[in-house]
Parts: C-alpha cells; sequence; structure tokens
C-alpha cells in the first residue's frame, strides 16, 4: 500500500477496497455514462474514485478524514470534474453539495455509520437516479430481506416502499486493507416513479413500520400499543377493519399490509 497515506482509523470504520476487479463489478452495476454527476462516499484512499473520475462527467466525493481529504484534493488537482470535500455526509447540505443536479452514489460506506447515512439517501432520495453502495453483509441482507425471516425490519420496508432493491455480489474481506471481520455486499438500489404503495399519512407509515418493529419480540398489537399511534380502541378497530391479527408480529407483514394498516388508521383520525 501507498505508505504516504496515513494508517487505517478504525474509529471511522476504515477498511480501504483494494481489488481492482471488484471496483470494475461496482462500476459495472453504476451503469456509469460520460454525462452522469456521480456522488462518492468515504473515497478513503481514492481507489474507487480514480475510476469514477475517469468514467464520470462529474464527481463530488465526501470524506470525513482530514489527513485523506487532503492527500486526495492533492491527488486529483488537475481534474477539474473532480470536487473533494472535507465534510459529515450525516451533516452535509446535499442542496449546496450537489446543486439542481441528479446524481448517482457509488460507494464504499464507512460500515460503523452506514445505516444512518442509507437514511439519509432515503430521505434525499429524489436526488438520485441510482444508488451503488458496498456495505457489511448484516446490512445489505436487510435491505434486501422477505418477510417473515430475522433480517426483516424497519430498512427493508422504508427502502422497498421507494426503491428497487438488488444483491448485486458478495465481497468477501480480502478485498480490503485492512480485511474487515465481516463479509461485504454490494447493493444497487433504483429509485421507483412513485411510492411501491399507498400509505396514506407518509409520517404516520413511517411511525407505524418503526413501532411494528420497536419491540421484536412482541406481538404487532402490543408495539402498535406502545408506539402511541392512536388510542387502544381505535387500533383495534383498524386492525379488525383491515383483517390482520394482532397476535402476529410485525416481521410477518408485507409492505402491502403495513400500507393498508396506514392508510385506514389515516382514515380514522383525519390525517
Amino acid at each position: 500500500m501507498n505508505q504516504s497515506f496515513p494508517r487505517p482509523r478504525k474509529s471511522l470504520g476504515q477498511n480501504f477496497l483494494s481489488d481492482h476487479n471488484i471496483i470494475r463489478k461496482i462500476l459495472t452495476a453504476a451503469h456509469l455514462q460520460p454525462t452522469d454527476h456521480v456522488l462518492e462516499v468515504g473515497p478513503g484512499r481514492g481507489a474507487l474514485t480514480e475510476l469514477l473520475a475517469a468514467q464520470a462527467g462529474h464527481l463530488v466525493a465526501v470524506e470525513f478524514d482530514r489527513d485523506l481529504a487532503a492527500l486526495l484534493r492533492e491527488r486529483f488537482a488537475g481534474q477539474q470534474q473532480v470536487m473533494i470535500h472535507e465534510q459529515d455526509i450525516l451533516k452535509v447540505d446535499f442542496e449546496q453539495l450537489l446543486g439542481s443536479h441528479t446524481c448517482k452514489v457509488v460507494a464504499n460506506l464507512p460500515y460503523n455509520i452506514s445505516t444512518p447515512v442509507l437514511f439519509r439517501f432515503l430521505e434525499e432520495r429524489q436526488r438520485f437516479s441510482r444508488l451503488v453502495v458496498m456495505l457489511q453483509k448484516e446490512v445489505g441482507e436487510r435491505l434486501a430481506a422477505q418477510p417473515d425471516c430475522s433480517d426483516y425490519g424497519i430498512l427493508t420496508v422504508l427502502f422497498r416502499q421507494w426503491f428497487e432493491v438488488k444483491r448485486e455480489f458478495l465481497v468477501p474481506p480480502g478485498c480490503f486493507f485492512p480485511p474487515p471481520k465481516v463479509d461485504s455486499v454490494v447493493i444497487s438500489l433504483t429509485p421507483l416513479a412513485a411510492s411501491r404503495v399507498e400509505v396514506g399519512n407518509q409520517a404516520l407509515f413511517d411511525r407505524l413500520v418503526k413501532a411494528a418493529f420497536g419491540m421484536r419480540r412482541k406481538t404487532l398489537w402490543n408495539c402498535l400499543k406502545s408506539g402511541g399511534l392512536a388510542e387502544p380502541e381505535q387500533l383495534e378497530r383498524v386492525l379488525l377493519s383491515c383483517s390482520i391479527d394482532g397476535k402476529r408480529r410485525g416481521e410477518t407483514l408485507a409492505i402491502e399490509e403495513f400500507a393498508l394498516l396506514s392508510r385506514t388508521l389515516s382514515m380514522l383520525l383525519g390525517l
């Protein structure tokens, strides 16, 4: 490895992708065009950045590590299409960062913040035409999970509402420096033209899904009651109206059932 780079910082979840075959597979999954605007999060030592810069029309890379950001700015100083920002992706203003451009996200996300980063992308979903992200396998499996399994949860349902989720390929630890202690997976997220399901009130739907998985060992009824979404008698009416057994657990409900509960409760509450 290039000794001019600082050593990886465990506190920042730094595991640098070093396998060029995997990098090429990520680029293939991103379907890059010469006119594309691309956002990379956590470019690290720039192995993926280098090929993104060669294939995209404009590249914005956000790096939290001050030393790495400085080295990357020096490395790509002669390439006007590449912008290196030393910022926290969890706090960045996407309007200032990306302007009005619709862009693609291509990134090996830092594993210690991957889930909150994903939720930021969900909030800003209208800005993206495609996302191809490397994740810890456990997180990727949650995104792509089917109902009635332990991986199925909040992340699954909320992303399935707005994205087509595809598990692209697994990546073993040996493809990184230093090798992580877990397997990784590349996931592609393609935004849908509209919500997959009609949910009534979006804020209520989000609260409903989060409440349903709030206590995974509890029944749906107990979770919803503890979530404070409505009075217990109102929740009973909604479950009965939807023909959904309150003794079920949240992970057994398909997204269509969550949407039905949300629409019915929205109507009952006048939202």
